[in-house]
């Protein structure tokens, strides 16, 4: 492993790859938005909430499947704090006595299912959490626009700015592509996938700064694989650990983070992927120079003889 990570990879050299890779990426997730829809959840777009209880754990797969068969369509269910406890999402208008019904329909397997809960999620809601959602990603994006400008240049901001908005397009779109539910806890981790992006990001886009100015050459794609391969260590280990975490999430947290846990596992590779090959490679054709970084000398305008 070390001797990979001291080996000088050639980034740059596979650029045009990287580009092809991520207009599939990107045009996969835009057809799929487009054709398939997000598939909202409740908190977007309003519906029924049932909680049960069950004497023992039940196996969730067979709960959805006799609702269906009752009837009962758009049905999600998961386990709600302990096993025995299971919420129950009806994407329908809250009727009167439907947390009856579903009992009715769960105990005619033969299981003893009480009925803790039944209540609406008002649609309203959801759009308004929807509009304010909307609003504040894209007022991060601005934010972040600015901040990576005034830290570093134009370019590095229009190259961060595009590195995010790919990495929120692949992880949303991959959401239609499947099928899976996309609810606030999925919305969450888009936000924190848009960190993660931008702090990698930011690290590499230090180094390359750095490199620029301490450089005697100006074959930039030279400077950047440099650049690149410096920071490698720091992201793999980054990223690695975070990865294990988030699988642990996936395989032991439950239904309750199981998007949320996928969410992250999608944006984080595709963070990793786009900090070198989106958000660095972006700058050249950018066409960034020394002369962005290093203002040019003034030159002595003094023309006083010396003595």
């Amino acid at each position: 492993m070390q001797a990979f990570i001291n080996r000088q990879l050639d980034f740059m050299g596979k650029r045009r790859l990287a580009f092809i890779a991520s207009g599939a990426m990107l045009l996969v997730s835009v057809v799929a938005l487009l054709v398939n829809g997000l598939s909202l959840g409740l908190d977007f777009t309003g519906g029924t909430l049932v909680e049960v209880r069950y004497p023992s754990a039940p196996a969730l797969a067979s709960v959805r499947d006799a609702l269906e068969a009752a009837g009962f369509q758009d049905v999600a269910v998961q386990t709600f704090g302990a096993s025995t406890e299971v919420l129950i999402r009806l994407q329908q208008v809250f009727e009167a006595g439907v947390g009856d019904r579903v009992v009715d329909v769960l105990n005619q397997g033969g299981a003893s299912v009480d009925l803790v809960r039944a209540e609406f999620v008002g649609a309203q809601v959801g759009d308004q959490l929807r509009d304010q959602s909307g609003m504040g990603m894209l007022v991060a994006l601005g934010i972040v626009m600015l901040y990576v400008a005034a830290r570093f240049q134009y370019k590095f901001a229009l190259g961060a700015l595009m590195a995010l908005v790919h990495d929120v397009i692949i992880v949303v779109g991959a959401f239609a592509l499947f099928g899976l539910e996309f609810d606030l806890t999925v919305l969450a981790a888009v936000l924190a996938v848009i960190g993660y992006s931008l702090n990698d990001t930011i690290v590499v886009y230090d180094r390359i700064r750095e490199n620029i100015r301490k450089s005697r050459i100006d074959d930039m794609p030279t400077i950047f694989n440099e650049a690149i391969n410096q920071t490698l260590s720091r992201t793999l280990a980054t990223s690695g650990t975070t990865l294990l975490v988030l699988l642990a999430l996936l395989i032991l947290g439950g239904d309750m983070i199981h998007h949320f846990a996928v969410a992250l596992l999608i944006g984080i590779v595709v963070g990793t992927f786009s900090s070198i090959y989106v958000a660095a490679a972006l700058l050249l054709p950018l066409k960034l120079s020394r002369e962005d970084l290093i203002p040019a000398k003034k030159e002595d305008t003094d023309d006083e003889e010396l003595p």
